[in-house]
């Protein structure tokens, strides 16, 4: 589903990624983790049209996304909740939900125009306190009620690809434990995902694979099984 190859990617003179290698495989979800300051946002950026890359490739379901504009990648599959979560504020929730949605794109078969659609209802049936919110306004909302609405507002995109950059990030407990049962819900659904999230404990119940970065690098990438199993893996890259 996303192919990244040898990516690297600046800030002006500054130079964030420096080979970053990274593959999500249809249905999977994984975690890209290290951290702070090591590129992981920065990565993101050049997934979704937000920097340019200066070097490597980006494939979105086999097809070269690299350097593209962001409406072009949103159009290939992408389905972005950024950092921050960067809801409209002067918008209502249904203006929010509403504003970028898209039909699924066609699988090929007749009858048949993609897989099961994310329409407000079911976005509604998945998050119900939006419901309670459709005419309130993005401003008005809690963080955790963003952050669904953020999450949300992507699903109504019909993604091939969901990616979350800060998942519950300054979320109140209850909250956090409610994205990630979210989160888990969409992978049994066979939703592709791609997250960072300092909680390494979830992640590592939630994803099929981790893939570490250090200073812009691709330095480690395994099973759930295989982190849970070195300890030393946290310390080395995760570790303050």
């Amino acid at each position: 589903m996303l192919r990244i190859r040898n990516l690297e990617a600046s800030y002006g003179a500054s130079r964030v990624l420096r080979g970053v290698d990274l593959t999500v495989e249809a249905g999977q979800v994984v975690a890209l983790m290290g951290r702070n300051g090591m590129g992981k946002t920065t990565t993101v950026r050049a997934i979704a049209g937000l920097l340019r890359p200066r070097a490597g490739r980006i494939e979105l379901a086999g097809r070269d996304i690299t350097g593209q504009a962001p409406y072009r990648i949103a159009r290939a599959g992408l389905g972005l909740v950024p950092e921050g979560r960067q809801v409209f504020p002067n918008l209502t929730v249904l203006e929010n939900l509403v504003a970028t949605a898209r039909p699924p794109r066609p699988t090929g078969k007749p009858g048949t125009p993609g897989d099961a659609a994310w329409t407000l209802e079911r976005v509604l049936d998945l998050f119900p306190t939006l419901g309670e919110r459709l005419g309130g306004y993005g401003a008005q909302l809690s963080g955790g009620e963003q952050q669904m609405l953020a999450i949300g507002r992507a699903l109504m995109t019909n993604p091939s690809l969901l990616v979350l950059d800060e998942a519950t990030e300054g979320l109140a407990p209850l909250i956090r434990a409610g994205i990630w049962r979210t989160l888990g819900a969409l992978k049994a659904g066979g939703l592709a995902i791609l997250v960072i999230d300092k909680n390494v404990a979830a992640l590592a119940r939630l994803a099929d694979r981790h893939v570490m970065i250090e200073k812009g690098r691709t330095v480690w990438a395994g099973s759930a099984a295989e982190l849970t199993a070195d300890p030393g893996l946290r310390e080395r890259y995760l570790g303050v």
